[in-house]
């Protein structure tokens, strides 16, 4: 496992995801159906992206590495969470419900990367 690597790309989700939040906050204030339907298709993206870029430096055991490197981008995303809303007390509506998004973070930010992972090892040839 890469662990710096690991730590870069999941201090990039957190700050990316947060980034595009800040922005969609005013466009998506009004409609609560769109906020819980759009604000989690961003973090999939994003952590796809980010989960590509990290599953390509491997090339054995890449279900594994991609399983640790989502451990560690929960745990990046746990600890910038609690240093950026609880200590410096910055404000996202976003997130109001704080145990719903360690749940729903932590589920995408496991099962993407491994995901990931799984696809990374298989053979592919198109004929």
């Amino acid at each position: 496992m890469k662990l710096k690597l690991g730590i870069i790309y999941g201090v990039l989700i957190w700050v990316v995801t947060y980034i595009i939040s800040i922005i969609a906050q005013p466009l998506l204030y009004d409609n609560n159906a769109y906020t819980n339907l759009i604000m989690p298709a961003i973090i999939v993206i994003v952590t796809g992206f980010f989960g590509i870029l990290y599953i390509r430096n491997f090339n054995k055991n890449e279900v594994i590495e991609g399983f640790l490197g989502g451990i560690v981008f929960i745990i990046i995303d746990i600890i910038l969470d609690f240093i950026f809303f609880t200590v410096l007390n910055f404000r996202n509506d976003f997130m109001s419900d704080y145990p719903i998004h360690i749940i729903l973070m932590s589920v995408i930010l496991l099962m993407i990367p491994t995901f990931l992972g799984y696809l990374a090892q298989m053979k592919i040839e198109l004929k």
